[in-house]
């Protein structure tokens, strides 16, 4: 009996230092995620800077001289 004990603590043990090393890597995955998501954000900030003024619109555009 003393033994089976002994032997769901060590397994509860392990399993308690497993939880922690997984939460520490799900925290650890959700920063980069941040991260990731305001660099996107940034960039599609700036791409749509660099686009606006460039393009006309369908309406404005006028037809190439040999139509």
């Amino acid at each position: 009996m003393n033994q089976q004990l002994e032997l769901l603590e060590t397994k509860v043990a392990f399993q308690d230092i497993t939880i922690e090393e997984l939460n520490q890597m799900v925290t650890n995955l959700q920063a980069d995620v941040s991260k990731l998501k305001e660099q996107l954000t940034l960039l599609s900030q700036k791409l749509q800077a660099t686009q606006s003024p460039n393009i006309a619109n369908l309406s404005e555009e006028i037809p190439p001289p040999h139509y």
